[in-house]
């Protein structure tokens, strides 16, 4: 036996039912914050910064996200020798 069952809901409708919290206020003050740091053309300001409280501290660096990125892609990669840098560790 199988059941369809269609529902219309809009996804605040649908936040609601789950019983999730509404960051839309948390959100619109995010983003009113960055703008406010961009049109200030605040001298060494960087998007990226934004992501840190967010990353385990082991990549909170690109460089250190570049290397896992390609230790990763070199052992997955039939025939790549582990001893190959990648790209961004060569100078």
């Amino acid at each position: 036996m199988k059941f369809n069952i269609e529902v219309e809901m809009t996804p605040e409708e649908l936040r609601r039912l789950a019983g999730l919290p509404d960051v839309s206020g948390l959100q619109q003050e995010m983003l009113n914050k960055i703008s406010e740091k961009m049109a200030q053309g605040i001298e060494g300001f960087d998007a990226a910064n934004l992501l840190k409280p967010y990353l385990p501290e082991h990549l909170q660096s690109l460089t250190a996200m570049q290397k896992v990125f390609w230790e990763n892609l070199l052992k997955s990669t039939p025939g790549a020798s582990t001893t190959e840098r990648a790209p961004s560790e060569e100078k």
